[in-house]
């Protein structure tokens, strides 16, 4: 046996193969491949820095020591979901595809014998197929049927990784799990599926606090101040002119927004209240009186005029 070395342990697990037929398993198989070699790609692995054994319904991958877990954490959580998300919108219902994965760390031996394929030994390596294989990570992918996959990450991946939130990983996602196994109880953090997904409480808490701070802000902003009623401040109409129109007049009320040219005739009135302008009285509308007024002094000079000429 070879000395055993630090490894990326990942593991990937097809949610129900057993119940497809030979044709869909074949095919599963294939689309999984594709996807673990684009997400590793995403990551930086290298061919050369890792190592994949085939289990039938999923993938053992060991990653060297080299590559930063961080890398292969962001494209577990961003990469591999849109991937699966493109491959189940297209595929039958038959062919859909879902994963378990788990994301691990220690030291792994390789012992291959001669005539078979194989051969990985290791406590750390045991540990996370247990983690694989456990209930909680079960349930928690069937209770996301929106979701194409779920991750579940050692205690160590946890501590030494995801709790300091480097760059695309979100520690608040994740959510502590206890997994009984034979020799005793693994801790493990589940994350749900998604860089998307956020806890409910967490949905509440920002919702409430954006709502709050929109609130505060609303109220703490200046008001318009004027000298003009509150009449005339709702009386009052919105203008936006744009190249210069010609405007020969004519009444014009309500908020007018937009107007980009034109041509208005009549009385133009720009904010504030309107008044009717007082209406000169026409020539067939002058008063009676007036035009008692108006013969009397006719009738008058008449008279004086009669007058003097009979003195002349």
């Amino acid at each position: 046996m070879r000395e055993p070395v630090n490894r990326t342990i990942l593991l990937l697990d097809i949610e129900r193969f057993s119940r497809r037929d030979d044709v869909v398993q074949a095919a599963l198989r294939r689309t999984l491949n594709t996807v673990v070699d684009q997400l590793l790609g995403a990551a930086g692995v290298e061919a050369t820095q890792q190592y994949r054994e085939d289990r039938g319904d999923g993938l053992i991958v060991l990653i060297s020591g080299d590559v930063a877990k961080t890398a292969v954490l962001r494209s577990l959580l961003t990469v591999t979901p849109e991937l699966l998300h493109d491959h189940n919108r297209l595929a039958s219902s038959s062919a859909q595809m879902r994963l378990r994965m788990v994301l691990a760390a220690g030291e792994v031996a390789h012992d291959p014998q001669a005539g078979t394929t194989g051969g990985l030994v290791g406590h750390d390596l045991n540990q996370a197929f247990r983690l694989l294989d456990s209930d909680a990570l079960r349930k928690a992918l069937a209770g996301r049927p929106d979701q194409g996959c779920v991750l579940a990450v050692s205690d160590p991946v946890y501590e030494g990784i995801v709790r300091h939130g480097h760059h695309g990983v979100r520690p608040e996602l994740f959510r502590r799990t206890e997994v009984a196994v034979k020799d005793g109880v693994l801790s493990a953090w589940i994350h749900p599926g998604g860089m998307l997904s956020v806890p409910d409480s967490a949905e509440a808490g920002a919702g409430t606090g954006a709502h709050s701070q929109a609130q505060e802000t609303a109220a703490s902003e200046p008001r318009p101040t004027s000298g003009r009623s509150q009449q005339e401040q709702r009386g009052g109409a919105v203008f936006h002119f744009h190249d210069a129109p010609v405007i020969h007049g004519s009444l014009v009320v309500g908020d007018q927004h937009g107007v980009s040219s034109g041509q208005v005739t009549g009385h133009v009135i720009l904010g504030g209240s309107f008044a009717e302008p007082p209406v000169a009285p026409r020539a067939h509308d002058a008063r009676p009186e007036n035009a008692n007024r108006s013969g009397n002094r006719d009738r008058s000079e008449i008279a004086n005029r009669s007058e003097n000429g009979d003195r002349s």
